[in-house]
């Protein structure tokens, strides 16, 4: 095919202003279908993946003012300082002791399947209890499966992370950190359905 250099440089032009069009307009149309989904108070949505999970709920913890619920199928701390659970349960101690209010449900099983999560469960509870803070086990019928907590009614973690320092530190784990206070208030309604 014999293209003329006028004609290549006219298509090279067209391109280059097509390419700028859809560079200009892809993102405006972005935010334009993003607004869309959420309400004008609704923030930003973080992929939390493997161990950045931990800062960043320690973080919010540190940060906490008012109120931090949450509901786990799995708290599993060890009395050792430096483990990453132990550790967020000295956050959780330090966030009640300036006020903050800070309630946990815990799965509990059936008496006749009582098991290493139940254990796991009620010494972390145990651990809590003793330094104030409120923890409920959900209804021994069926399991609570949840890996969820809600901070100041604005920023919900949410994900497969259970609290242990697998989950924590060594484990592919996958979870996102919203920031949406209509999304937290739907949220909190559900944990709260959870207290018996």
């Amino acid at each position: 095919m014999n293209e003329k250099p006028s004609d290549i440089r006219v298509f090279s032009i067209i391109s280059a202003l097509l390419l700028c069009a859809l560079l200009w307009a892809g993102p405006c149309s972005l935010r334009a279908a993003a607004s869309d989904l959420h309400s004008p108070e609704d923030g930003r949505v973080n992929l939390l993946q493997d161990r950045e999970y931990f800062p960043a709920f320690m973080k919010a913890i540190h940060n906490a003012k008012d109120e931090i619920v949450m509901s786990f199928f799995l708290f599993k701390t060890n009395g050792y300082s430096k483990s990453y659970t132990d550790r967020l349960l000295a956050g959780l101690v330090r966030a009640a002791k300036r006020g903050v209010e800070v309630r946990i449900i815990l799965e509990k099983g059936a008496v006749a399947r009582s098991s290493q999560i139940d254990k796991n469960n009620k010494e972390t509870t145990a651990r809590l209890e003793g330094k104030g803070i409120d923890v409920r086990f959900d209804s021994p019928h069926i399991t609570t499966h949840t890996k969820v907590a809600v901070i100041d009614k604005r920023y919900i973690f949410l994900g497969s992370h259970n609290l242990t320092n697998s989950a924590l530190k060594y484990n592919h784990e996958l979870s996102v950190f919203i920031d949406s206070p209509s999304m937290a208030m739907e949220t909190l309604k559900y944990i709260n359905s959870l207290y018996k």
